[in-house]
């Protein structure tokens, strides 16, 4: 019974890696989303959004359980808020993927642009590193490793802010049609704050190898 309340440290961080993939699922399908608007047809870009809901919905499952887990345990390898915290932030990072997805269909979204590419590649880039950053945290020998992953995150999103602020210099220079210019500008938006919601991810990572060294 007392050993029921004492799960070893291994189950946590594997809850927390097993968030972290289905990020990179859903981050990758949404750049094959992103640059195959206009290229493919109706039937797949619905599969890819059917496929980064998907995502979206098992990482839910995957959090209800940590958090069930945290409820339930007597001690946790990590300050309990920390493991919580860590658990919100990759399922806010899901939920701004869907919305990316969802405004596809929203706003009726039906060809892409290079901007636009470019943010959904550097948010499928952001989430590989966030995930080999979670793999590293369990491993105190690793915490350079870990450190330097959330260093390339900030990076990473300081390059879209610049690919953001070219697109929506481009989107009232070149005459667009306001009503597209609109869809695009919040369409814009949506994929940078993928990268936002990783640099902040990434950010409560440095913060508990801080508080942890």
């Amino acid at each position: 019974m007392f050993s029921s309340l004492m799960p070893k440290r291994k189950e946590f961080f594997d809850l927390l890696i097993a968030h972290s993939d289905r990020v990179v699922a859903s981050a990758n399908a949404t750049m094959r989303l992103v640059s195959h608007l206009g290229s493919e047809s109706a039937e797949n870009i619905e599969l890819l959004v059917k496929e980064i809901d998907a995502n979206e919905k098992s990482g839910d499952k995957i959090k209800a359980e940590l958090i069930a887990l945290l409820h339930k345990s007597f001690i946790t390898p990590l300050d309990r808020d920390e493991i919580h915290n860590l658990t919100l932030e990759l399922d806010k990072i899901l939920s701004a993927l869907r919305n990316v997805a969802n405004a596809v269909g929203m706003y009726h979204i039906t060809e892409s642009t290079p901007e636009a590419r470019e943010l959904a590649v550097l948010g499928a880039d952001a989430s590989l590193r966030l995930n080999r950053a979670m793999t590293s945290l369990a491993d105190k020998e690793r915490r350079k490793e870990t450190a330097a992953f959330c260093h390339e995150i900030d990076e990473i999103e300081s390059m879209g802010d610049k690919v953001l602020k070219r697109a929506i210099t481009r989107l009232f220079q070149e005459g667009t049609d306001p009503w597209l210019a609109m869809k695009l500008h919040e369409f814009y938006f949506l994929l940078e704050t993928v990268l936002d919601r990783c640099e902040e991810t990434a950010k409560t990572i440095e913060e508990i190898l801080i508080e942890n060294s």
